[in-house]
């Protein structure tokens, strides 16, 4: 895991700083597909997923159990009471695609989100992240043609993706950047600012 770790590249957010050219197409339909994706919530329930994050910035985190970066899902809650109220959703995705890491149930994935890191953010059901079986959520988050500046397989546990209010990605996040990072923190703050 830990060469892993030494492979994976940061993804800074310099380019957030340059002109960006008006949503496309591509954008566009990146947007559409993001927040009309059909899900269920951790607990089984149908997530209204559009209206959680229409207008709100997004950090979508793929998530697991048994991972060494686990302990990051203090940052995310710390995240989520900080910027709630400010208009951010921190939405949980936990997967099973990286080392077995997410081998529970729904059920206990909950219980021990709640239990050990007291997490009140978004959690979805578990899902596929990558590969033949990845979810149209991550079909969306990783496409070259939707967003090419964040695109591509994610590779570990707790890849992050920051999403607009216009509901374009605008930047991603390896494993290895702490969600309480400074990096993270301001990239946050930067699209927030973007009305």
């Amino acid at each position: 895991m830990f060469k892993l770790m030494a492979l994976t590249s940061i993804v800074n957010f310099s380019f957030l700083n340059q002109t960006q050219e008006p949503a496309t197409e591509k954008g566009e339909a990146l947007y559409t597909k993001v927040n009309s994706y059909p899900s269920k919530d951790i607990d089984g329930n149908q997530s209204d997923f559009a209206a959680k994050t229409k207008g709100k910035v997004v950090l979508i985190v793929n998530v697991a159990s048994e991972c060494g970066f686990t302990p990051q899902y203090e940052g995310l809650q710390k995240l989520h009471e900080k910027f709630k109220d400010k208009g951010v959703v921190i939405l949980g995705v936990p997967s099973n695609e990286f080392g077995g890491q997410e081998p529970g149930s729904n059920k206990a994935i909950r219980e021990f989100c709640t239990s050990r890191y007291k997490v009140t953010f978004d959690l979805l059901e578990k899902t596929s992240v990558k590969g033949k079986e990845k979810c149209p959520l991550y079909q969306s988050l990783t496409s070259k043609e939707a967003n090419p500046i964040t695109a591509g397989e994610v590779k570990w546990n707790f890849t992050k993706f920051l999403v607009d209010r216009a509901g374009k990605v605008v930047g991603r996040f390896e494993p290895n950047i702490d969600p309480l990072d400074d990096q993270m923190v301001k990239a946050i703050e930067k699209v927030l600012e973007t009305k």
